[in-house]
């Protein structure tokens, strides 16, 4: 049976306060679409910002319910932060079974849809079908599968120009006291995941023109963003967002205007996570 997932979808952070993330992602120079709710019983809200080959998103709680009762537990034992990354695929229910005839389990196989508030003050609906991993096949926070119905109203033209000229997933980093273990548990995830080690950083590789996953030990990830508080970050979950961005010095730019002081890293600056909702957002060039 042919491995069914392709790459990283998207990512996203799961946060105290949406419209105060929103504030400071949207002071980053991230253009955000509306804020799209969900029903009732989710109780949940995002916004997203979309680059042409994914995106990154950045989800709420309005008002406690049953159905985000998980949600809100993990809120409580993690902080807020980087918590969740979306795979590629085509066809959940497909999906769900070569997984399993993999060996792989996986769980949760839903379809649900959500009423999208479009560029014109017209209404649209993007409606998707996703599939979880279990715990237990995951070594870091939560990994699932995403299949979109209805692509027209998530990427839509005018979300992706972002002032900071954001265009895309670089990379998503977390922190792991056993990164060689935890990049071969996370590498049978993807159909092209394949584990690389460089300099103590070991890397997934998790699909054709897809952000790949790189897990370092505390004191690494402490090295590579000095300064920056890691404890304000999503515990035991993603720690590090990279974007590449066409133009630095309009990054830069913007974060200036924000009155940031940026972290300067070896690839580029980064955002310490009190500045983006618990998640440190590192712009790299494209």
């Amino acid at each position: 049976m042919t491995h069914p997932v392709k790459g990283i979808d998207h990512c996203f952070a799961l946060v105290n306060d949406l419209d105060d993330a929103a504030r400071q992602f949207a002071a980053l120079g991230f253009t955000l679409s509306p804020r799209g709710t969900h029903s009732e019983a989710k109780g949940t809200a995002n916004y997203t910002i979309m680059f042409p080959q994914d995106y990154f998103e950045l989800l709420g709680i309005l008002k406690p319910t049953e159905l985000n009762a998980a949600r809100r537990a993990t809120l409580e034992t993690t902080g807020q932060g980087l918590m969740a990354i979306a795979c590629r695929i085509d066809d959940a229910a497909v999906a769900a079974q070569a997984l399993n005839d993999l060996g792989i389990a996986t769980e949760g196989l839903n379809s649900f849809a959500r009423p999208v508030p479009l560029p014109d003050g017209s209404q649209g609906e993007a409606a998707f079908s996703t599939l979880s991993f279990v715990s237990s096949e995951v070594p870091h926070g939560i990994v699932f599968m995403c299949q979109h119905k209805t692509r027209d109203t998530v990427w839509i033209p005018e979300l992706l120009d972002h002032a900071n000229t954001a265009c895309g997933l670089s990379a998503i980093l977390a922190i792991s006291d056993a990164p060689e273990q935890d990049a071969t548990g996370f590498a049978r995830l993807w159909a092209a995941g394949a584990v690389s080690i460089e300099d103590g950083i070991a890397t997934v590789t998790t699909g054709e023109a897809s952000a790949p996953l790189k897990l370092l030990t505390p004191e690494a990830m402490a090295a590579a963003y000095p300064g920056a508080d890691l404890s304000a970050t999503a515990q035991g979950a993603f720690t590090v967002l990279q974007i590449k961005v066409a133009d630095m010095a309009a990054a830069k730019a913007c974060v200036d205007k924000a009155g940031i002081a940026p972290i300067e890293t070896a690839a580029g600056l980064a955002i310490g996570p009190e500045h983006a909702a618990g998640v440190i957002v590192e712009f790299v060039p494209a």
